[in-house]
C-alpha cells in the first residue's frame, strides 16, 4: 500500500532473520492516524523512493536506508554472485549439504561490517521486529540510549573457579538466559534482551557474552587454571568490571600518569642526497613512507593507542597459590583528547597509526612543532632506525626587491642551525629531491610546503651575475602573489605597482607630429603602451575589431621616432594587411619613413632598413628571408593578427622568435582560437619565460584547463597575462558607436531537402557510432567532422554535396527573400558563409537577376578593388565574403545588415565578419541575422557553443575550436 505524503507519516526500521543470511534490517514508511498512531498502511522505503519523504526524515534516516539497500538480499546476490544463478540455487550451492565457508566468511564479514553501521545510528529511531506474517512493526523494541555495564563475578573453590557476567542498564538488570536474547553485533556490541536493544562501551567484545545467552556460568577446573588465568580470565579482568571474587582470588588497582609518545618509523626509500654542500648531482631519492604510531607510556608499561582498547591493561601474578591482577587503569579519556588534538592538527591517527609520504610527514611534524610540544607529545624516532632525521624547525625567508632591469630574491633558508644556499635548495626543488645530509650527519627532509609555493619561483628565475638569482619584471604578478600570499616580503617601486592597476597608469603626451585625434580609450590604450616602453616589457593589444588598434600603435611607432630613437620597427602581417597599414601610415604619421618589404622585386638584405623608421613585411616574406633579417637589430618587432604564431611548432612561429629586438609587441582581435597553446605561443614571444617552458604550462595551465576546468588554473594564468594583456570591448569603451541588433533567423527546410538530411544523419550516426566502438573517440574524429559538415551543407542546400538535387532549399529562399527586402530598403549587405559553395550559390542568383555585388574568397586577387567597389558605389548593394578570407583587415562600414548563411564553430570569428560592418565609422545601426536551419545540426550548434564557451570567456573573452571540445555525448546530441 502506498503511503501518502499529503497526510501525516513516519520512519521505522525493522529486524527479521533471513534463513541464510542471518538478521538483517529493512526500511518502512508508515502513515499516522489522526492521534498520530502507526497504521497498517506502510510501504517500503529505499535510496530510490526515499527522497518523497523528505519532509519527514532527517540524514541519519537518509543514511540508514542506504546502509540497510546494502544488506538486502539482493545485494548480497549482485555482489557475490557473479554467475547470476536463481537465488534458490545459489544459497543452496553456499549453505548446502557441501557448503562453501570460504564464501560464507566473506559474506558474514560484509553484514558485520553494515550492521555495525546500522545498529549506533538505530539509537533514538523508532526500531521493531518483525512478526511471523511479515508485518514490519511486530513488536516495538525500547532502544537504550544509555550504555549497558558488565560485572564479573568470580568464585574460586578448592578444585576449580567458577565466573558469570552481571549486565546492568539504568539500574536494572539485563536478563540472558532463558529470553531469547540474541548478540546482533559484535564489535561495537549489541544486545537484543526482552523487546530492548543494548549497547555497550567501544571496548566491549560481545563474544565474551555468548556463551552464557545458554548457560548461567563458565567452570574452570584447577588443573587447566594456569593456562586459563593468563590466556582467558586475565583480558576479561581487564575489560570488565570485577564485581565479586573469592579467597586467591585478587585484583590490585595501580595507577600512572599517561605520557604520549609518537613513534616514526621509516618504510621502503632509496638514496639521499649526498650532503648539504655537496657538489655535482646528487643521487635520487626513491619514495619511501613514514609511519606514526601514537602510544601512550604508563611508568614502565607502554601501550599502543586503540579505540576499542580496555580501559585497563592486566599483569597475572601466580603468588602461594594465590592469583594476583595488576589492573593498570587507563586514561582513556586522555588518550582520546591527545588524538583529537593530533586530528585537529590535521592527522586521523585511525587507530592510533598512519602512514603519510616521507616528505608530507616532516612537511607536518615542522608545521606543528611548537603544537605538539605543548601538547606534551614525545616525537622519537624508533630505536632501530638506519637513518637519524633531523627533527628541528626549518624556515625559509623570502626577500623580492626591484632593480633596474630586474627583481633581485634573497632568501634564507635554515636548518636548526644549519643554512642552506638557495641555489642548493633550487637545484633540489627543481630535481624533485626531498632531503638532503646536514653536516651533522642527520637527514633534512625539504617541507612539501616549499614544493607547491616556491617551485614556480625557482623554475621561472634565473641565475644573475654575482649567484643570486633574479626574476625578470614581466612576473610582476608572481612577485605581488607572493606578498599577497605571506610568502615573500617585496619591494616594488609604485610606478611598477601600477602595471597591475589599468586605471592608474600615468598619462603620456601624444607626439605633435602625429596627424589625428585619439578617443579616450585609445589614448589610454597608447598610454599603458609607453608604460610597457618605460620598464622595457612587451605587451598584447587584443581590443575588439574596429577598436582601433592600428592607430593606436601609429601614434606610439610615432612617439620613438619623437624620442628620438634610432633603430626602426619591424610590423609583421598577414599580406592582404599591408596596403591598409602604408595607407594608414600616411595619413597618421606622414613622417615616419615606412619601407614595404614584399614582393618579389624586394632587396634580400638589410643594408638599407637603417634608413626607415618603420618595416612592414608579412609572415610570407619573413618566414623566407629570416637568414638575413634575424641578423639586424630593431627597436620593436610587432606582429598583428598575431594569432598567425599560434602553433609554437610552425615555421613563422619558429621564424619571429628569431628576431633580434629590443622589444616586442603584438596586436590580435582573437589571442585564443584553438586551445590555451595559442596564448602560451604567443605571450611567450612577447615576454619571453613569462608562462615558463612549453611542457612547463602545458602541466600548469593547459592540461588542468582545458580537462578539468580547472578555475584557479584559470586565475592564476589570468593574473600572470593581465598586466601584459589589454582586452577591451566596444561595449565598454566605444559608446559612439551606434546600436547593435542581433536576430536568428529559423528556417524550415523544404521537404525534399528534410528527406536528404534524415537519410544523410541516419547513415552518419551507424557510421560514427561503429567507428567510435571500434576505434575510440579519438580515433574518429575525421569521420565526426566529415558527416557533421555534410550535413551542415545539406542544412544550407542539398546541392552543395550533390549536384544532381533538384529540390528546394527552405534556407536559401529565405535569405533570398531578406536580399530583397534590404535591396528594395536601399541598404547594403554582407553576407558571410565559411562555404564558398554556398557563396556560389546565391551569386548564381544574383547573376541571373542582374544584381550586382561584390565577391571575395580566399582566390580573389584584387581585395582592394571589390571593397572599394562595395563601399563607393552605391548601386552595389551586396557583398558575398567567405567567412575565412573577410574575417580580418576590412572596413565595411557602408553595410547596414549582416548575414550569416551557416554557424561557424567558434562564434569569436563571427564576431569577427559583424565587426566589419559595426566599427568607428558606422553611423547606423547595424542588424545581424543569423540563418538556422530549423531540427537540423546548425540549431544544435548553437545550443553547444553556450555550453562551451565558459571556459575561454572567463579567460579571454574568445572560444576553443568548436570541434576539438567534442564529447561522444555531444555528438550522439548533434546527430539525434
Amino acid at each position: 500500500m502506498k503511503v501518502s505524503t499529503a497526510e501525516p507519516f513516519q520512519i521505522i526500521y525493522s529486524l527479521f532473520e533471513h534463513q541464510y543470511l542471518g538478521y538483517l534490517f529493512e526500511s518502512y514508511m508508515v502513515q499516522l492516524n489522526a492521534k498520530e498512531e502507526l497504521t497498517y498502511a506502510y510501504q517500503n522505503v529505499s535510496s530510490m523512493n526515499i527522497k518523497e519523504f523528505s519532509k519527514g526524515i532527517d540524514e541519519v534516516d537518509i543514511e540508514l536506508v542506504k546502509l540497510m539497500d546494502a544488506i538486502q538480499q539482493d545485494a548480497i546476490l549482485k555482489k557475490f554472485n557473479p554467475k547470476k544463478l536463481k537465488p534458490f540455487d545459489y544459497f543452496t550451492k553456499v549453505y548446502g549439504e557441501k557448503p562453501d565457508l570460504a564464501l560464507q566468511a566473506a559474506i558474514e564479514e560484509y553484514l558485520n561490517k553494515y550492521r555495525a553501521s546500522i545498529l549506533p545510528k538505530l539509537i533514538g529511531k523508532r526500531f521493531f521486529v518483525m512478526s511471523n506474517d511479515g508485518i514490519p512493526m511486530g513488536q516495538e523494541v525500547n532502544v537504550l540510549d544509555e550504555p549497558a555495564k558488565v560485572y564479573l563475578n568470580f568464585d574460586r573453590k578448592e578444585d576449580h573457579t567458577i565466573y558469570f557476567p552481571v549486565i546492568k542498564c539504568k539500574g536494572e538488570k539485563v536478563r540472558l538466559q532463558h529470553v531469547g536474547a540474541q548478540i546482533l553485533c559484535d564489535s561495537p556490541a549489541f544486545l537484543l534482551s526482552e523487546n530492548s536493544l543494548y549497547h555497550f562501551e567501544p571496548y566491549v567484545d560481545a563474544k565474551k557474552l555468548k556463551p552464557f545467552l545458554d548457560k548461567n556460568n563458565i567452570r574452570i577446573d584447577r588443573k587447566i587454571e594456569k593456562t586459563y588465568f593468563r590466556k582467558f580470565v586475565g583480558p576479561l579482568v581487564a575489560q570488565f568490571n570485577v564485581f565479586g571474587h573469592g579467597e586467591g582470588f585478587n585484583i590490585v588497582e595501580e595507577q600512572a600518569t599517561a605520557k604520549p609518545i609518537l613513534l616514526l618509523t621509516e618504510s621502503g626509500g632509496g638514496k639521499i642526497a649526498k650532503d648539504l654542500f655537496s657538489q655535482g648531482q646528487d643521487d635520487d631519492v626513491t619514495s619511501s613512507k613514514i609511519t606514526f604510531d601514537l602510544s601512550f607510556a604508563y611508568g614502565d608499561k607502554t601501550f599502543r593507542f586503540d579505540s576499542f582498547a580496555a580501559n585497563s591493561y592486566v599483569n597475572v601474578e601466580e603468588k602461594d597459590d594465590a592469583w594476583i591482577f595488576h589492573k593498570m587503569k587507563r586514561d582513556l579519556a586522555f588518550e582520546k583528547q591527545i588524538i583529537e588534538k593530533i586530528k585537529s592538527l590535521g592527522q586521523n591517527l585511525i587507530h592510533g597509526r598512519k602512514a603519510l609520504p616521507k616528505s608530507e610527514a616532516f612537511s607536518w611534524l615542522q608545521l606543528n612543532a611548537d603544537a605538539l610540544k605543548e601538547a606534551g607529545i614525545d616525537v622519537k624516532q624508533a630505536p632501530d632506525a638506519k637513518k637519524e632525521y633531523f627533527l628541528g624547525v626549518s624556515s625559509i625567508e623570502v626577500n623580492i626587491v626591484e632593480n633596474n632591469d630586474w627583481f633581485d630574491i634573497k632568501t634564507k633558508v635554515r636548518f636548526g642551525s644549519f643554512e642552506l644556499p638557495i641555489l642548493k635548495l633550487r637545484e633540489l626543488v627543481l630535481a624533485n629531491i626531498r632531503e638532503f645530509r646536514l653536516p651533522d650527519g642527520k637527514i633534512a627532509v625539504i617541507p612539501e610546503e616549499w614544493f607547491i609555493r616556491y617551485h614556480e619561483l625557482f623554475t621561472l628565475s634565473d641565475l644573475g651575475d654575482e649567484d643570486e638569482l633574479i626574476l625578470k619584471k614581466h612576473h610582476i604578478a608572481m612577485v605581488q602573489n607572493l606578498d599577497e600570499d605571506g610568502l615573500a616580503n617585496t619591494v616594488i617601486g609604485r610606478k611598477l605597482e601600477n602595471l597591475q592597476h589599468f586605471d592608474e597608469i600615468k598619462s603620456y603626451d601624444v607626439p605633435k607630429e602625429f596627424q589625428g585625434e585619439l578617443r579616450p580609450y585609445q589614448k589610454a590604450g597608447y598610454d599603458w603602451l609607453c608604460f610597457l616602453r618605460d620598464f622595457n616589457l612587451g605587451g598584447c593589444l587584443a581590443d575588439d575589431m574596429g577598436l582601433g588598434k592600428t592607430v593606436m600603435t601609429l601614434a606610439f611607432l610615432q612617439s620613438l621616432k619623437s624620442d628620438g630613437v634610432k633603430h626602426p620597427t619591424l610590423l609583421v602581417m598577414p599580406t592582404s594587411l599591408l596596403y591598409n597599414w602604408q595607407k594608414e601610415a600616411e595619413r597618421f604619421t606622414p613622417e615616419l619613413k615606412v619601407l614595404v618589404h614584399s614582393g618579389t622585386l624586394r632587396t634580400k638584405d638589410t643594408g638599407h632598413f637603417g634608413e626607415y623608421d618603420l618595416i612592414l613585411t608579412s609572415y610570407g616574406v619573413l618566414r623566407l628571408d629570416i637568414d638575413f633579417i634575424e641578423k639586424f637589430r630593431f627597436e620593436y618587432v610587432i606582429l598583428d593578427e598575431s594569432q598567425a604564431i599560434k602553433n609554437p611548432a610552425s615555421n613563422i612561429s619558429k621564424a619571429v622568435r628569431l628576431l633580434n629586438c629590443k622589444n616586442r609587441l603584438i596586436l590580435t582581435g582573437t589571442p585564443l582560437e584553438n586551445n590555451t597553446m595559442d596564448l602560451w605561443s604567443q605571450m611567450t614571444f612577447v615576454n619571453p619565460g613569462l608562462l615558463g617552458s612549453q611542457s612547463y604550462f602545458k602541466d600548469k595551465y593547459q592540461q588542468p584547463i582545458e580537462k578539468k576546468q580547472d578555475e584557479a588554473a584559470t586565475k592564476r594564468l589570468y593574473s600572470k597575462i593581465k598586466p601584459f594583456m589589454l582586452r577591451r570591448h566596444k561595449s565598454q569603451v566605444a559608446t559612439e558607436l551606434p546600436e547593435k541588433i542581433d536576430s536568428v533567423q529559423y528556417c524550415d527546410m523544404s521537404e525534399q531537402q528534410e528527406k536528404v538530411y534524415e537519410e544523410t544523419k541516419a547513415y552518419y550516426r551507424n557510421l560514427i557510432l561503429d567507428h567510435i566502438e571500434q576505434q575510440g573517440i579519438n580515433k574518429s574524429q575525421l569521420v565526426v567532422l566529415q558527416g557533421l559538415t555534410k550535413l551542415r551543407q545539406i542544412a544550407n542546400n542539398p546541392l552543395m554535396v550533390d549536384e544532381e538535387y533538384e529540390g528546394d532549399s527552405g534556407k536559401d529562399s529565405d535569405v533570398i527573400h531578406k536580399l530583397k527586402s534590404v535591396i528594395e530598403g536601399g541598404s547594403k549587405v554582407l553576407v558571410f558563409s565559411q562555404f564558398v559553395k554556398h557563396l556560389n550559390i546565391i551569386r548564381k542568383y544574383l547573376d541571373k537577376h542582374k544584381i550586382c555585388h561584390s565577391y571575395l574568397d580566399g582566390g580573389t586577387k584584387d581585395r582592394k578593388k571589390e571593397v572599394e567597389k562595395f563601399q563607393e558605389n552605391p548601386d552595389i548593394k551586396v557583398f558575398l565574403i567567405s567567412l575565412k578570407a573577410g574575417g580580418v583587415g576590412l572596413n565595411l562600414t557602408a553595410a547596414e545588415y549582416v548575414f550569416l548563411l551557416d554557424p561557424w564553430w567558434n562564434p569569436a570569428i563571427e564576431a569577427q565578419a559583424v565587426d566589419r560592418a559595426h566599427r568607428i565609422g558606422q553611423k547606423n545601426t547595424v542588424f545581424t541575422y543569423k540563418f538556422i536551419s530549423r531540427n537540423t545540426v546548425e540549431e544544435k550548434i548553437l545550443t553547444l557553443q553556450r555550453a562551451k564557451r565558459k571556459l575561454f570567456d572567463e579567460l579571454i573573452t574568445t572560444e576553443e575550436t568548436f570541434s576539438k571540445s567534442l564529447d561522444q555525448e555531444d555528438i550522439m546530441s548533434l546527430l539525434d
